[in-house]
């Protein structure tokens, strides 16, 4: 059996479903080889199949799913004796590929399980049932696909546990890097960081001494430094607008941790500068 819902394509946003469907494959029902044009994903519901990108074949069954990249050349097959029965959807948009990018998902890696839970197989039903809506189907849809995908960026942060013990280290300092440079500009501690990456405080400042031989704080300070050397070249902001700029509500303490990097005060930077 059958089911596709084709949507209209608007790929001039953050992201743009374009169909999404179910079938109960016969036994050998294949498709491809096939290049398209967007991203596609197969979620299996039970039975099991082989998918084939490039040079690589992949035997998979129930509870995962595979990832189709536009441009791709991909065959897909289901098993004769226990034939696959997939859920997909199609989709693109500007931050499309990036969200699959955060679950690591690419033509290089585009296999995926579902996890412990139902919730994928759940959400994929609830985006299907959305098409008896009248008006407010494509919105409804949508939602259901931003749903799916961070369930799959959430799926990778747990597989982090999963990892080598060298390659977490390295995860969990990417990942505070990038809460640094997302929140610099706010008020931001130590604690916080460590909330955030799900770290005992004390164990991420040793991660960083170990990592980049030096603290957490002496990182984010110097972050804060460097983007206020930025700012300084904007001739329409004073000291005290780009001490607030980079989390400093205090112009003097920012003048402080200012000269404890640069050697000299922001007055001074400025005059050199310009």
């Amino acid at each position: 059996m059958l089911e596709n819902i084709e949507l209209t394509r608007l790929n001039l946003t953050d992201l743009s479903m374009y169909h999404c469907g179910t079938e109960e494959c016969a036994p050998c029902h294949s498709f491809g080889p096939w290049v398209r044009d967007h991203f596609l994903i197969h979620y299996i519901l039970k039975g099991k199949g082989i998918f084939q990108v490039g040079d690589k074949t992949y035997s998979l069954q129930k509870g995962q799913g595979f990832l189709i990249c536009p441009g791709a050349v991909t065959y897909y097959e289901a098993d004769s004796q226990d034939p696959w029965h997939y859920i997909w959807v199609g989709f693109n948009g500007l931050k499309a590929e990036s969200y699959l990018t955060q679950a690591r998902l690419n033509q290089e890696n585009p296999i995926f399980s579902g996890g412990e839970d139902d919730f994928i197989r759940e959400c994929c039903w609830d985006m299907l049932e959305a098409r008896h809506l009248n008006k407010a189907r494509e919105v409804r849809m949508l939602g259901y696909l931003y749903l799916f995908l961070s369930h799959l960026i959430e799926l990778r942060k747990e597989m982090t546990s999963l990892r080598p013990i060298e390659n977490r280290k390295e995860e969990y300092i990417r990942r505070s890097i990038e809460y640094i440079e997302k929140n610099y500009s706010r008020k931001l501690t130590i604690q916080d960081l460590a909330k955030q990456v799900l770290l005992d405080r004390s164990y991420l400042c040793s991660l960083f001494k170990e990592v980049l031989q030096r603290s957490p704080q002496a990182f984010l300070i110097d972050y804060r430094i460097t983007k206020a050397c930025e700012l300084m070249e904007n001739t329409s902001l004073s000291i005290g607008d780009i001490a607030r700029s980079v989390g400093y509500e205090d112009p003097l303490l920012f003048s402080k941790m200012f000269r404890k990097i640069k050697k000299i005060t922001p007055s001074e930077y400025i005059q050199e500068k310009r």
